[in-house]
This record gives structure tokens, sequence and C-alpha cells, in this order.
């Protein structure tokens, strides 16, 4: 019988997360074929437990239950024990997750499922307290429960196992349908404007997420409809949450969500691909309408991004942790007597005032500094003492324990904020951001390319620790699309083809789009097939969005069929608004456009016309050099200079309009309803 030892296995893993737990009396193992081949060989359930270094209740049910002896011995006697890190495999993660909604489930982290030994879902849930509790099972109840159900009621079991496993290989299916229409386009933008909160910005109700696809793909219609409200939400969204709680106002970057109605109080983790998609959103929005606020925020953010989330080599470490001491929110809190000591009683006063501190607090009888009921600049005067207000605290608050950090460096998230940076650096005309992401591509490219081609999905402490997902090859090649819009770089555009096409041989299923996991992946039990974004954009959405781009980059109608077939696979799905990131490739694909720049690089004239199009709002634009001969596929093949002047020319719908060669006149053609 295939046994691994009676030990906790954790120790040998290099994930922060799991490492959490090397120190726990379960006998934990890590996600892999020698963990389901012991459960297989003892015929014992498994109790797979998900979660993540920077999550909140995790570490709650893990000292209330897994640091417990009782409790321990309890799981090791029940079941092979699995804790999985969902950032290092969000394919795991979700196909279990999917199976917790499909059982009625509210879904979350910790995530806790009950497979059999073949990994196949039977029951499961989120947190359980250890005591029975808000109409819950205490977790002891809940594996006393369910291990006699695997032995007792086995028909049972089957039936659960049966029907969760149709169920999964439903959603992995393609939902074929034809291009998404304007009609359609129209549809699902204002139905989701709708759903907006008119006075907190987001999503209307609690907790409110930034849910960037949703309002990215918001912005990009605001272009093609018309319609000025999806623009407005979009603002409204960035105004309030960068002068609520979820933003910290001393260091930089936003929280993953807030747990009310009104951005005051998050949980207090930050994520890489939170911030690389809000940088994006603050850039878009600032390139519309410019505004202090959006470029203070874009600059805090990469500011934080460059102090606390530098991995080794120049990528970005995943997160950083709620908790601080045991206590959630204990690095970020303040209390009225701690600033007061802190700060002159003027500045106190004006710093009370502009940032809630009182003396009851507003969370917990503690302070969360936010700025929603001063969101107006103040005088100048005013303002430069709080800077200086904000810095002492900031050095205050340097001396308490600091948050841990998840230090994996993730391929996807990586990807989407060298993209938000190559972005953001043109628009708020900071080159050392565009500095910054071509350090962090580089880095990506030398630790996490595979051999085949592919990219893998996690690294650390010079190791991969993950198998590559769509994701991860999805979003570099984005990324290096970004890269060679902002700097001309051949060789960015060479290394985002070779990622796509790798993705079509590994990833690509029968009848469109593609898997999250590869064709060589043996240790998931249904590989997903999805559009649905989440707080990621979904690995379909974007690599629709990089066909899309390389088609009118290159001309090639390689990439407008792939494109097609990638978003014809989901575009049958009555669900189509779970698909933001999807629906905005498929106006990219038909609606957008080609700015193609000729003339000497570093002609003024060349740059002009080149920053006029890169800092331009509408994100449904590629943006290319003809220093070189294009592509004989492409409209503007043959086009150069005009009368010895660069010149750039604007190609929608297959042909290209008159070439202009100053700035205004380029704007004005892109600022055009197509």
């Amino acid at each position: 019988m295939t046994t691994l030892p009676p030990e906790n296995l954790l120790r040998h893993a290099s994930s922060p997360y799991l490492q959490q737990h090397a120190g726990n009396p379960v006998h934990w193992r890590p996600w892999g074929e020698a963990a389901l081949a012991e459960a297989r060989s003892a015929g014992k359930p498994i109790l797979l437990s998900v979660g993540y270094a920077a999550c909140h209740w995790c570490h709650v049910m893990a000292h209330e239950s897994f640091e417990d002896a009782e409790t321990a011995a309890l799981m090791n006697a029940l079941y092979v024990n699995i804790k999985l890190d969902r950032e290092e495999r969000p394919d795991i993660d979700a196909l279990y997750m999917n199976a917790l909604h499909m059982l009625g489930e509210q879904g979350g982290w910790p995530l806790t499922m009950f497979l059999t030994p073949e990994a196949e879902p039977f029951w499961g849930g989120t947190y359980f307290p250890p005591e029975p509790r808000w109409g819950r099972p205490s977790f002891r109840q809940v594996l006393s429960g369910v291990a006699e159900a695997f032995r007792q009621d086995g028909a049972k079991v089957a039936q659960n196992v049966a029907a969760l496993k149709g169920g999964l290989a439903k959603m992995a299916a393609a939902t074929p349908g034809p291009l998404p229409t304007a009609a359609q386009l129209s549809q699902v933008a204002l139905g989701l404007v709708r759903a907006t909160d008119a006075e907190e910005g987001g999503l209307a109700g609690a907790p409110k997420f930034p849910n960037p696809p949703i309002f990215r793909f918001l912005w990009q219609m605001g272009f093609r409809l018309q319609q000025p409200a999806c623009a407005e939400v979009t603002h409204l969204l960035l105004r309030k949450m960068s002068q609520g709680g979820i933003y910290d106002h001393l260091g930089g970057g936003y929280a993953r969500y807030s747990t009310d109605a009104i951005w005051l109080a998050p949980h207090f983790e930050k994520m890489l691909y939170d911030n690389a998609q809000i940088l994006e959103l603050l850039a878009l929005a600032h390139a519309a309408a410019p505004d202090p606020l959006y470029a203070d925020r874009a600059a805090q953010t990469v500011d934080w991004l460059a102090r606390e989330m530098l991995a080794e080599d120049g990528a970005f470490a995943a997160t950083e942790d709620a908790d601080t001491e045991g206590e959630e929110g204990r690095f970020y809190v303040w209390s009225k007597p701690e600033i007061d000591a802190l700060l002159p009683p003027e500045d106190a006063a004006l710093f009370a005032r502009v940032y809630d501190v009182t003396e009851e607090g507003n969370w917990e009888h503690k302070t969360i500094l936010n700025r929603r009921g001063h969101p107006a600049p103040l005088s100048p005067a005013e303002e430069a003492r709080l800077d200086a207000c904000r810095a002492t605290l900031f050095a205050a608050r340097a001396r308490r324990v600091a948050p841990g950090r998840d230090d994996k460096v993730l391929a996807d998230w990586n990807g989407l904020m060298i993209a938000a940076l190559a972005r953001a650096a043109g628009v708020f005309g900071r080159p050392d951001w565009l500095v910054l992401a071509e350090r962090a591509f580089a880095a990506i490219l030398r630790h996490h390319a595979a051999p085949d081609g592919r990219l893998h999905h996690a690294w650390r402490a010079g190791r991969v620790t993950a198998p590559g997902l769509l994701e991860d090859q999805a979003a570099m090649a984005r990324a290096a699309l970004a890269l060679h819009e902002a700097t001309g770089g051949a060789a960015y555009l060479a290394q985002a083809i070779a990622w796509a096409e790798a993705t079509h041989r590994h990833f690509a299923a029968p009848e469109g789009g593609h898997f999250t996991s590869a064709d060589d992946a043996g240790d998931i039990l249904v590989r997903g097939l999805t559009a649905a974004d989440n707080a990621t954009p979904a690995g379909n959405g974007i690599q629709a969005e990089v066909e899309a781009r390389l088609f009118h980059l290159t001309g090639e109608p390689r990439w407008r069929e792939a494109a097609e077939r990638s978003i014809g696979a989901f575009a049958g799905h009555q669900a189509l608004a779970a698909m933001p990131g999807l629906l905005a490739a498929a106006d990219l694909l038909t609606e957008g456009a080609a700015v193609v720049v000729a003339g000497p690089e570093t002609h003024p004239a060349t740059q002009a016309l080149l920053a006029t199009a890169l800092t331009h709002p509408d994100p449904a634009l590629a943006v290319l050099r003809a220093s070189g001969a294009l592509p004989a596929t492409h409209p503007a093949h043959g086009k150069g200079m005009l009368d010895g002047s660069p010149a750039a020319y604007v190609c929608r719908h297959g042909t290209c309009a008159l070439p202009v060669t100053d700035p205004a006149s380029l704007a004005g053609l892109l600022d055009r309803p197509t």
C-alpha cells in the first residue's frame, strides 16, 4: 500500500501559504500525484483545504482548527489531508469551487472540499467554526459526519459524485454562437451600468469589489456606443475607491475589497492583480479627463509596487497579508491618541478632520484613514501640510510589525501589471515605469520559460512550483504586445506570437476557445473551459484580445480567424454579461483601429504622433511603427511618410484614412465614432 510518512509534509513546499501550515499537527500533503496515490491506495476520502497566504479567514480557521491537536488527530485518522495554494493552482481551485457552487453553497476561502479517493468531489463548504456557531456545525462534527457518510452511504456519495462530475463536464463544454453584435454589446453594457451604485460607485450592495474587468469593458464601450454613462460610472468607481478606506492613504495600493457598501472597511490584503488592473483604469481615465487624484493614486501605487512588491530579479510578488500579530488590519489602523502624539496640534486637527479620525474610531474602535468626507482638494498650503502629516505617520507605521508578503512570482499576474505599467508610463509621463515593466518581463522570461515554448505559472526561491495555465500564456503575450507598442521592440512582438502559437498547441479546445489547463495536465479531474471573468480576467478573454490585437498589428488573417474562433466558442452563452473581457475583445476585433506611424523613430514629429496614439483613452487601438516594411496583408502596407514628414494612418475595417502629420489631426481621427 502506498503511504506517505505520517507527518506534515508542507515543510518541503516553497509556497508561503503552505509554509504557514507546515507546523500544524495535521498530516498535510501538498497537492500532487503522491498524495492522490496515497488516497487511492488507502481507500480514504480526501480532505482538500484551499486558501492563499493573504486570506484572513484562512488564518482564522488555521488557528482554530488546524493548530488544534484534537481536531488534527481526527483529520489524520479519517482523511488524506491535502493543502493547496489557490494562487499556485487556480485551475484546481476553480474546479472544486464550481463543484461547491453546484452544491448550492456560496463560495469563498478557505475552501473545504471532501473528495473520494479518486479526487471526485462529493461535499464541501468554506470556513467551519471550531464549535457550533451561526447555525453552522463545528468542524469536528463535519469531519465525523462526512467520514461516516462516506463509509456507510456509498450510494448517496456516488449519486453526488455523478451529479457533480456531470455538471463540471457540462460547464467545460463550449457554447458556440455568432460573434456578438453591436446591439448585444450595447444591451450588456447598459445593463451593467444599471447594476452600479449611483452614489458610491462599483456594483450596488456589499461587499464591494473593484470588478476591474467589468469597468474596463464599460470604459471601452463608452467610446463605441457614445454613451457617457459608461465612462461616468468608471470615473465614479475610481474616485470613490481612491478616497475610501480600501485605498492605503499612507503607503499606496488598494486592498482586495471592502466589506461594506461605502469602500470604508476592507479586508486589508493587497493583491498584485487588483492593483495592476486599477492602475490601468487610472491611466485610461486620466488620459480622457486628467485629474490630479488619478495621477497621485497611480504614482503612490507604483511607489508601493516598487517598494514592497519587487521579488527576486525584478519581477513582482503576489500578495501582502491582511493580518499582523494575529490581528486583521493591525498594521494599517490608528487611534486618535496615536496620531495626536505624532503630529503638532494644529496639523493633528486638520488631519483628523480630513481623514475621519475620531475618538471612537470608524471601525472596531479604531480608525481606517479615508477621505470620503473631504474628497475635494483643499488649498495648496493645506494639502502640503497633509502631505507632511502622511509622511510622518508613514514613518511611524514603518516601525510596526509589517504584514507578511507572499513573494512567489506568478506569470499571469505579472503580465497584468507589466501591461498596466506600459500604458501608465505613457499617460503619466513616467519612463521609469516602463523600465520597471521591462525588467519584470525579462525576469519572467528568464525564470518561467519552458523548453517547449510555454510559460510556467509559479516560481519561487529558484524553482518552478506550478505548471503553466492558459492565463499565464495569454497575460504575458498581452504584456509583450503592450511593450511592443510602447517601445517598438520587434522582439516583444515575436515573443507574443510565439506564446500565442504555444497556447494554440497546448490549450486549444475542439470547438474553439482554450482550456485552462494544458493538454498534458494529468492531475485535474476536468479541464476547465470558461470565459467568465472574476476578480481577474478570464484567460479566454485575454487570449481573444491578444489574437485580435495581433490581427490589427500584422494584418494576418490567421489571427482574425483565431480570435473569431476564441470568441465564437462562448458567444452562444446566455450569460454574456459575465464575460466582459471576451466582449471587449470582440469589439477590438471588429471595431478597433490600427494606428500606423511612419517616420524616423527619433524624429520629434514621429514621437509626437506616437505619444498621441499611445496616450489615447480608447483601449481598442493598436499602435505600430512603419519603420520597416509592413506585411502585404496589412491595410497600411506600402504607406510611409508624407512629403518627407512623419505621418500617421488610422486603419479601420480593412482600410486606412488619409495620412495626417500633426497630433491634433490624429487625435481628431481617433476621437471620431466608428
